[in-house]
């Protein structure tokens, strides 16, 4: 396998025949779990409005314009769960403007009662599918791409709906600037191994690892999530990958 990773039995050489085409939604599964409080509904009626993209309108020239306060760069992260990360980046990080995508109800109810008790000023939120925000994005405006234990969609039938796909990977490497970076974590093997090999596939990407702790150790301002310490209570892995965007 590439670059000496290990991969299931079931990963076959007609990876590449899978990739999947561009298309208007990379979103699959359910979007509301349990019924929400009447707080979160508030929330979500209140603060989500204040804070989410409109990108039914062109993104505005100075992207750092999105924020009420000066950032140096912009951070987007997919699929951010219950927000444990992009609210810990948030604090830690005051001086960067941080973009988050949950289509999850739950989750993003969840991310909005964070905000509101921290007071973290510098996140813009986005409540629906991830492609609408790369397409509205302009070309080299972020610095990071954070897709943190994306679902793994195990079955090889379904491996097509994984985000990663040279698709996605195109519009990372377009909206990313030069050097920019894609984090990408899982505790799933052959979602690493497909992830190695479409950055690999793509030539946009540079792997910036070169021992076996640059992917077995989390980066150091990584916060363990739930998710993540489930994943390694049951026996499994995370591997934590870094691409750099390499120059057009």
């Amino acid at each position: 396998m590439p670059f000496g990773l290990r991969s299931a039995d079931t990963q076959s050489d007609g990876l590449y025949d899978m990739m999947r085409d561009p298309a208007e939604s990379a979103f699959y599964g359910r979007r509301k779990g349990h019924k929400l409080r009447p707080g979160q509904e508030d929330l979500m009626d209140g603060l989500l409005s204040d804070l989410s993209l409109d990108v039914s309108r062109p993104a505005p020239s100075a992207m750092q314009s999105l924020f009420p306060r000066p950032v140096r760069e912009i951070w987007l992260e997919i699929g951010f769960g219950g927000g444990e990360h992009l609210l810990h980046q948030a604090s830690l990080h005051p001086d960067i403007g941080f973009i988050g995508v949950e289509p999850f109800v739950n989750g993003m109810a969840k991310a909005l009662a964070g905000i509101a008790q921290g007071g973290q000023d510098n996140i813009r939120l986005y409540h629906d599918d991830a492609l609408h925000v790369l397409n509205w994005l302009p070309d080299s405006c972020l610095s990071r791409v954070y897709l943190l234990y994306p679902d793994p969609w195990p079955k090889k039938r379904h491996w097509k709906r994984r985000f990663v796909s040279q698709s996605t990977l195109d519009q990372f490497a377009r909206t990313l600037r030069p050097d920019g970076e894609f984090r990408f974590a899982s505790d799933i093997d052959t979602y690493v191994d497909w992830t190695l090999r479409h950055c690999h596939a793509s030539g946009r990407f540079r792997w910036t690892a070169d021992q076996a702790s640059d992917w077995h150790a989390p980066w150091a301002d990584w916060i363990r999530t739930r998710y993540e310490a489930k994943a390694i209570r049951e026996g499994r892995t995370p591997a934590y990958l870094t691409f750099s965007k390499q120059a057009d």
